[in-house]
């Protein structure tokens, strides 16, 4: 059964795409640039970059634009726009102890090597609304900062590079490693060319939750927190840094870096135990595109809760999680049910008004 044509609404999806833009730049304000939202809406535009799965933060800016702010829609517009583009090689693996950290906490530890690192976050600070920025004024921001790096100077630098925390648990013997996976040739999988296939190797399941909604992630992730699991985690170390992405040379075959990607990665330590061994730690993993930590928390609770090989609950189920994070997707579905199901509809109501019409007879009752 198909649906019917429509004819003569070309006219009124032009109106109403007119009226959309209408709705977002018809007011008195002046329009917003891109480089104000990359720059002052930033986590906007990291987590569009995130589900989006395209490193741009301009163009994500413009989607975002685009979207009015909505960053379903800014993904879905920035991913579509990777669709088009050609793939002209793979970076290099990177090592991230190697990471310009700009924030480097841990919450397992109290003194960790090279020392934490606040960086820029509101985490410590209440969260009441700051009427000052209804008449925020660039004379100010600027002098505030200005106090700031004025005191840069006399401060301790940083080191280049950070020993891992998580390194410490392993020279003790206290982290589990993990089990090489049965007829895994230890490539890494491509999500975006091959179609998941469960159980998924542990490089398509941390793609997938790259790509995955951070309230979708965040959502079964708390689930399992807080009950319907077992992962109850300490953070042993959440990271916000630069990356160098290394490509090689195709002519002279060295390796350059052709540039700096900012990235969130969180190691997250577990509960103690395995059944069948020692008692000892275990440890998830999360690492996604910008500034957002809730997102890489989130993904690293979900890559250890999926590690077991029988799942007890939803967020422990591979295939459960792994098609219900992608924003995207589930958006897509979602607002499918906006388009025309006429005839779907009608059907189904053609067959209730039968059933209520020309109800069934009662059925003889033996004695």
């Amino acid at each position: 059964m198909g649906y019917v044509a429509v004819k003569g609404g070309a006219a009124a999806i032009d109106n109403a795409a007119i009226f959309a833009l209408h709705r977002r730049a018809g007011g008195p304000s002046s329009p917003l640039e891109t480089a104000q939202i990359r720059e002052q809406l930033h986590f906007a535009v990291d987590r569009v970059m995130g589900e989006g799965s395209l490193y741009a933060p301009d163009l994500a800016a413009l989607a975002f634009k685009q979207a009015a702010g909505d960053t379903f829609e800014a993904a879905f517009i920035l991913r579509a726009y990777r669709t088009t583009l050609p793939r002209l090689g793979y970076s290099q693996p990177i090592a991230t102890d190697g990471m310009r950290a700009i924030r480097r906490i841990s919450a397992a530890f109290k003194e960790i090597p090279g020392g934490q690192i606040l960086g820029p976050t509101a985490d410590y600070s209440l969260r009441l609304l700051n009427f000052d920025l209804q008449e925020e004024s660039p004379e100010r921001t600027q002098q505030m900062i200005a106090q700031l790096l004025k005191e840069i100077p006399h401060a301790k630098p940083l080191p280049r590079r950070f020993p891992k925390v998580v390194a410490m648990l392993r020279r003790e013997g206290l982290l589990i490693a993990r089990k090489p996976v049965a007829g895994n040739n230890g490539d890494p999988a491509d999500v975006t060319r091959q179609a998941l296939s469960f159980p998924a190797p542990r490089s398509a399941r941390l793609q997938t939750l790259a790509r995955g909604e951070t309230g979708g992630l965040l959502a079964l992730a708390y689930s399992n927190m807080r009950g319907y699991g077992s992962i109850h985690p300490v953070i042993g170390e959440l990271r916000v840094g630069f990356l160098p992405v290394l490509f090689k040379n195709p002519i002279n075959g060295l390796l350059e870096s052709i540039g700096e990607i900012l990235v969130t990665e969180a190691e997250v330590i577990a509960r103690i135990g395995d059944d069948q061994g020692p008692a000892m730690f275990s440890l998830g993993y999360g690492l996604c595109f910008g500034h957002n930590e809730t997102k890489a928390i989130a993904m690293a609770v979900l890559d250890r809760a999926m590690s077991g090989q029988a799942p007890e609950v939803p967020s422990e189920d591979q295939e459960f999680v792994l098609t219900h994070v992608d924003g995207i997707e589930s958006m897509g579905f979602c607002n499918h049910y906006k388009l025309p199901h006429y005839v779907t509809f009608q059907s189904e109501l053609d067959r209730l008004r039968k059933i209520q019409n020309d109800p069934r007879p009662e059925e003889d009752t033996c004695p």
